[in-house]
């Protein structure tokens, strides 16, 4: 007995006389019209059940040289205009930046001037918790025009089989490319994992200490660098999208966004390396250490009141906070709250061990920052990403 796609193969001969590959073409008309290149068309054939029968009975070798002959046919259709998302301008990027960096340094700051202690931590953690869930449903303000088309979902291959389905329809109100404001618990376990990464050395150094005012210095720069993190996030989906629209193909987009990523994250570890050697050349100055003095100016005092250990991880804290970042933006809310979380909980391990808060940096954050970056690499090179 013949099956379904016996059946699909023989329609496609069609009738004598008739053009088969026609036929083909007439039946899978949206798929060759949103294709963006014969592959896609070939693995559509596919699944729809056609096989080298159907090829042989178009005159062609195989699928393959069956969809390199519908996309040459076919022209191409973009998806259906819809609104147009919301600008992403310097000055949204600028202001969400500067509002990140008061809001996460503020509590740090209280925590820090109160020692570090444990009864401390509990109401500065709260505005660091609900600030990436407040941050997750901003929108910069909407100028669209209805009835014009979105950039990103009017390129080349908007309908690539990369971008995954169709996405839901947007509430009213709601620009395209923005989520709604909800407070998510991703968002809620991200910002759990943020509180833990800044507030946790505090605890186990413990701020008042000599060698904790150390700690306090590089945890208040690392906390005044969430706005570049936050920057660096934006700068990287707005640059994503600018690619989308300018991009023709898949492969073409992949390499165009290859060195943006090192690029942000490079620009938030620079931020975070001023920043912190500012905190150092503050402290320096305001409580030298005590002993005979040592010569040379305040910058390289500042360079030697941290240990090597305190400052790479240091680094390791900066990747910890803007990787998640990245990918709270691109719609991986789920992994930020999970390498966010995954970072806090190495930093609490090693103090509880008995180890050091420099040591917590660097064995087990430095072994999550690498898992994340493996993971935010692919990922935030996807099309899917900067839709």
């Amino acid at each position: 007995m013949a099956g379904p796609r016996a059946a699909r193969e023989g329609a496609a001969a069609g009738a004598p006389g008739v053009d088969p590959v026609r036929e083909v073409m007439a039946e899978h008309r949206e798929l060759c019209e949103r294709a963006v290149d014969p592959l896609e068309i070939a693995a559509g054939l596919e699944a729809a059940g056609l096989g080298p029968a159907a090829a042989a009975r178009c005159r062609h070798a195989d699928l393959f040289s069956l969809a390199e002959e519908l996309y040459a046919r076919v022209p191409r259709r973009p998806p259906a205009p819809r609104d147009a998302g919301p600008p992403e301008s310097r000055q949204w990027r600028g202001g969400g930046a500067l509002r990140s960096a008061v809001l996460t340094a503020l509590p740090v700051a209280v925590a820090a001037g109160l020692g570090g202690r444990w009864p401390a931590l509990l109401p500065a953690a709260v505005p660091l918790v609900l600030l990436p869930a407040g941050a997750a449903g901003e929108s910069p303000p909407a100028r669209a025009a209805v009835g014009t088309a979105d950039p990103a979902a009017t390129a080349g291959f908007a309908a690539g089989s990369e971008l995954g389905p169709q996405a839901a329809p947007w509430p009213a109100g709601a620009p395209p490319g923005v989520p709604p404001r909800r407070w998510r618990p991703a968002a809620l376990g991200h910002g759990a994992g943020v509180a833990g990464l800044l507030l946790l050395p505090l605890a186990a150094s413990g701020a008042g200490a000599p060698d904790g005012r150390v700690t306090a210095a590089l945890m208040l720069a690392a906390a005044l660098s969430a706005g570049s993190a936050e920057w660096a996030a934006r700068w990287f989906r707005h640059v994503g999208r600018g690619h989308l629209r300018a991009a023709g193909t898949l492969a073409e987009f992949r390499a165009r966004m290859r060195p943006v990523l090192p690029v942000a994250v490079a620009l938030h570890l620079a931020v975070l390396a001023v920043l912190s050697f500012a905190a150092l050349a503050v402290l320096t100055a305001v409580a030298p250490r005590p002993g005979p003095g040592h010569g040379g100016g305040l910058l390289h005092l500042a360079v030697e009141r941290a240990e090597p250990a305190q400052l790479a991880a240091q680094g390791v804290l900066g990747l910890l906070l803007v990787l998640p970042a990245l990918l709270a933006h691109c719609g991986r809310s789920g992994a930020a709250a999970l390498g966010a979380l995954a970072g806090a909980a190495a930093a609490a391990l090693p103090p509880a061990l008995g180890r050091s808060a420099a040591a917590a940096g660097l064995l087990g954050g430095a072994a999550v920052a690498l898992a994340v970056l493996a993971y935010a690499w692919p990922a935030l090179g996807r099309a899917g990403a900067h839709r």
